[in-house]
């Protein structure tokens, strides 16, 4: 049974909408959003990374980023920028890139569901990430960035979307730098409404698919407000937090590709001897060609050469995780050939995300930075709710979403 609220959104005039929306604070540095903000006063970078309105030399974690971003934010609704509704709504919000559409409902969803698992995570988080966001939040007293949920399609909901968007002019409808068009409409009738919390009654789960960090902060924040009002009824909006919802068949997973600085001191005809035990390897002229096509096939960057691997049926294994792509490599490469034990951790590798193509795993290596890369095939819908719903944990950078949604579009207030 997943629960879907809605909430008084605090959300840019529609006149300034475009420039309000940013990519999520994770995706960047903080140097790339000193870039992308410095032409652009109305960027919520400045909110959501308020780092880069204080000296470059500051600790991202310093009191100052989060003061600043509370003063930023309230600066921002003082001077029009960002308008409240009225009234409790729900929204639609539609991204559309290349003539493929995932349209989501913007809600709020309930800490509960999370601690007792009806929202299902597939990621470990970082204490020190984790901690940023609290304190953001907590400082803000707002959810500024929607949690990126998925559930299983559902035909009934589908329909009243679609009753919505012909009945109901757009708010916002504009396309971002990067090609994505971004839609969203109010959801002002109440019988939509109501109708759309009881579908959603029926929906066993949710599932988180990006933004893990966020939501486990805001339900950090949600326990520590129950703490301060321990007579709380639990309909206060601290007991909620904000999310997006996209169907399940809609939602496009790229690949997440490794990069690793050396060969852990092996020679390349070492190196090669030992993955010949296990996988089936190909050499292509053509980068195109050794973007892998199905499932446990990997491409293979090294030496301005692309290899094509395949793994062989015994190394394949039956359980949900280990028979993950990214468990695979983890667990037959990475870890016994490269010396790769915690992806997490270990400053030898690094990740890219299918969004930036081949071409960037051959830079990293024909510049020397890195010395092999891997490319992956993408992780599926399937695999990724398999995993949750047996309430186990991915290999860390398992799935790239894309399009993202933006963040800026709504803020949850947690106290009004």
């Amino acid at each position: 049974m997943a629960t879907i609220k809605p909430f008084r959104a605090i959300r840019p005039v529609a006149e300034k909408a475009q420039k309000v929306a940013a990519l999520p604070y994770d995706v960047m540095s903080s140097e790339e959003a000193r870039e992308m903000a410095k032409q652009n006063p109305y960027s919520f970078l400045h909110i959501d990374k308020a780092e880069i309105d204080l000296p470059p030399s500051i600790d991202i974690y310093d009191e100052q980023v989060y003061q600043k971003a509370k003063q930023n934010m309230q600066t921002m609704i003082q001077n029009g920028i960002f308008i409240q509704d009225d009234s409790p709504l729900l929204y639609i919000y539609r991204l559309n890139k290349n003539q493929k559409s995932q349209t989501g409902i913007v809600a709020c969803t309930a800490i509960e569901e999370y601690l007792n698992h009806t929202i299902k995570k597939h990621e470990l988080t970082r204490a020190d990430k984790e901690l940023d966001r609290i304190r953001h939040v907590d400082t803000l007293n707002a959810n500024t960035g929607p949690i990126f949920l998925a559930y299983r399609k559902n035909h009934a909901v589908k329909k009243i979307l679609h009753c919505i968007i012909e009945q109901t002019q757009p708010v916002y409808d504009f396309v971002s730098e990067d090609g994505v068009c971004h839609t969203v409409w109010l959801i002002q009738q109440q019988k939509y409404i109501t109708e759309l919390i009881a579908l959603f009654q029926e929906i066993p789960s949710l599932y988180i698919a990006d933004g893990h960090h966020r939501n486990a902060s805001a339900v950090q924040v949600g326990l520590k407000r129950r703490e301060q009002y321990p007579n709380y009824t639990g309909k206060e909006e601290f007991n909620y937090y904000l999310s997006v919802l996209f169907s399940d068949d809609e939602l496009s997973i790229m690949d997440y590709n490794r990069v690793v600085k050396d060969l852990n001191g092996m020679t390349e005809e070492c190196f090669f001897k030992k993955l010949n035990e296990k996988f089936l390897v190909e050499k292509y002229e053509k980068p195109g060609c050794a973007r892998p096509q199905r499932q446990h096939q990997f491409g293979m960057y090294l030496s301005k050469k692309w290899y094509l691997l395949t793994a062989k049926q015994e190394i394949v294994k039956k359980d949900v995780v280990e028979a993950l792509d990214v468990s695979i490599l983890q667990n037959e490469i990475l870890e016994p050939l490269l010396n790769i034990k915690d992806p997490r951790t270990d400053k030898r590798i690094d990740f890219i995300g299918g969004i930036r193509g081949l071409e960037a795993l051959e830079k990293l290596v024909d510049s020397q930075q890195m010395q092999i890369a891997f490319s992956m095939y993408p992780t599926s819908m399937k695999e990724l709710m398999a995993v949750a719903d047996q309430n186990k944990i991915m290999p860390p950078k398992s799935t790239w979403f894309e399009p993202k949604p933006r963040s800026g579009l709504f803020i949850h207030d947690l106290e009004k």
